[in-house]
């Protein structure tokens, strides 16, 4: 705020802002020492439930990275685990079509039903 000086009717200097003042305490008189109260009580619950947000935030901000970080684990074993199983389906499809045991008997037996 500025602080002019201007010069009242009787020829006196007067200060703006003593006269901002004096028109402050006209309108809010006696209540002014109770309103600058509540709001500093107001400035201290919101500061307080301020840093119960940040605290909040923060407690859910580690179960969220814990829960990412347990899902990751559950997803790489179950990935390992479909791996294994896909492996061991394919080695024994190999097995399975190129026993080459089972093939040989297979034709041997082929053979002795054709020649009879």
């Amino acid at each position: 705020m500025s602080k002019k000086k201007t010069q009242d009717p009787k020829g006196e200097q007067v200060d703006s802002a003593s006269k901002i003042e004096a028109i402050k305490n006209l309108i809010f008189g006696e209540n002014i020492v109770q309103y600058d109260s509540e709001f500093e009580t107001l400035k201290k619950d919101l500061q307080k439930k301020k840093e119960h947000l940040e605290s909040y935030i923060d407690d859910v901000r580690n179960e969220l990275m814990q829960s990412i970080d347990s899902l990751s684990t559950d997803v790489n074993i179950r990935i390992t685990d479909l791996e294994d199983a896909l492996n061991a389906k394919t080695d024994l499809l190999s097995e399975k079509k190129v026993d080459r045991r089972e093939l040989g008997k297979l034709l041997i037996n082929l053979g002795e039903k054709i020649s009879s």
